[in-house]
């Protein structure tokens, strides 16, 4: 296998791992609500998914160190079929918490394992000092794509349906599920993994032991060294940042457009928007890196821009119609252009700090921490919204997220990790 190829098949699973969630995000919120569950209801379904995926995070990114990425992988596409389908004929309370509990588990385990694979191809092919922000970068654009033709098609697919055939709004979620059969048989094919000296000769048993042991090891990687607690931290403001606009956007537009189905296809423009800035992030991202004079100044720039759209949107959370809509689209692209270039630089420096042992399981961390910014704000911004309204929300958002950009000041020194011998 040359760099190059992996590269191809690398920017193939990052595509196929994002489309089932891009289809089913534009109405995800509004089909919870049109089947008959209360904001408080949808809020509590959406947070089941983030305690799963934060509780599953650090295990399952063990699991992948220890007994290979493509194989869970394998199961993470499998979870997301099985989550999906159930998503599009759930029709109560405790049906969407079950699917909350599969989507978690299927999040926990994609989050980490391609990347992981392909720095750990390209580490085989070019030594531990090959340059990764290109790759990374690329992939991070081809997850936007995804999301971008995802959330695009999931959107406008409900005005093609008829009522009297199916509820249009459950049409994206099993297009989601054909999706991710799609992606487990690319993964079972397009992922060859070398054997790994830790995975050479150990019984299903040894495995599960030693999940436990490469979790310890990951913890404290990322709590003992000053470098990684840092970019995890920066994670977990991320994730304030996006459950912000995850949860009271999708209501703001619908209210905005008048029915449910209008509703989520003007949400699907705006995501689309916003995933079309996240690709253009990610692919500015080495020029930004040098523009500012290296990738801590790079993630600060991107964080800094971040904050400032969020509060563009409470700025203007009192427009209506059109105005209303044109706004929040702007918003998104400069919010989502802004967490690409953070989050890839923050991914550069994660990557260069740990060995391939423990990468999977640093990643996963880095999830865990977003996945629980984001737990905390869909526990409150909800309520805040509720009484406050949308503008305090998200002005509190973007002050959180600015806040962050202080975790950069005077950085800790990276220097590349080196396997222990």
């Amino acid at each position: 296998m040359t760099p190059r190829s992996a590269l191809r098949r690398y920017l193939l699973v990052s595509f196929l791992t994002w489309l089932p969630p891009g289809l089913m995000t534009a109405v995800m919120v509004l089909l919870m609500t049109d089947r008959g569950l209360s904001l408080a209801q949808v809020g509590f379904a959406v947070m089941v998914f983030s305690i799963v995926t934060i509780g599953l995070e650090l295990p399952t990114g063990g699991l992948a160190d220890v007994i290979g990425r493509r194989t869970v992988l394998a199961i993470s596409a499998a979870f997301t079929v099985a989550a999906l389908a159930l998503m599009a004929v759930s029709t109560t309370f405790w049906m969407f918490l079950a699917t909350g509990v599969l989507k978690g588990v299927a999040r926990a385990l994609s989050s980490g394992p391609a990347t992981a694979w392909y720095v750990d191809t390209l580490h085989d092919l070019e030594g531990p000092d090959a340059d990764l922000k290109p790759g990374l970068a690329r992939g991070g654009a081809m997850e936007s794509v995804a999301l971008l033709l995802g959330v695009l098609v999931g959107g406008f697919a409900p005005l093609a349906v008829p009522p009297a055939v199916m509820t249009p709004l459950a049409l994206p979620p099993l297009l989601g599920a054909a999706a991710g059969l799609v992606l487990l048989v690319t993964v079972l094919f397009a992922l060859p993994e070398a054997a790994h000296p830790q995975r050479v000769g150990r019984s299903l048993g040894r495995v599960v032991r030693d999940v436990p042991a490469t979790v310890t090891e990951g913890v404290r990687l990322a709590a003992g060294g000053p470098l990684l607690r840092r970019l995890m931290l920066a994670a977990a403001a991320s994730g304030v940042a996006l459950a912000s606009v995850e949860l009271l956007t999708p209501g703001r537009l619908a209210a905005l457009a008048g029915t449910a189905e209008l509703g989520s296809t003007g949400y699907a423009v705006v995501a689309a928007l916003g995933f079309a800035g996240s690709a253009l992030g990610s692919t500015i991202v080495p020029r930004v890196a040098r523009a500012a004079g290296g990738s801590v100044r790079g993630a600060v720039a991107g964080v800094v821009l971040t904050a400032l759209a969020i509060a563009a949107l409470a700025a203007t959370a009192g427009l209506d119609g059109a105005p209303g809509f044109a706004a929040t689209g702007l918003a998104y692209v400069v919010m989502f252009s802004g967490l690409s270039v953070a989050g890839v630089l923050c991914s550069e420096m994660t990557h260069h700090a740990v060995t391939a042992a423990q990468r999977t399981t640093v990643t996963s961390t880095s999830s865990l921490s977003l996945q629980a910014g984001a737990a905390l704000a869909n526990t409150t911004f909800g309520t805040l919204a509720g009484h406050a309204g949308l503008s305090a929300t998200w002005s509190l958002a973007a002050g959180v997220v600015l806040a962050s950009a202080l975790l950069f000041v005077r950085m800790p020194a990276l220097r590349p990790a080196r396997p222990a011998r």
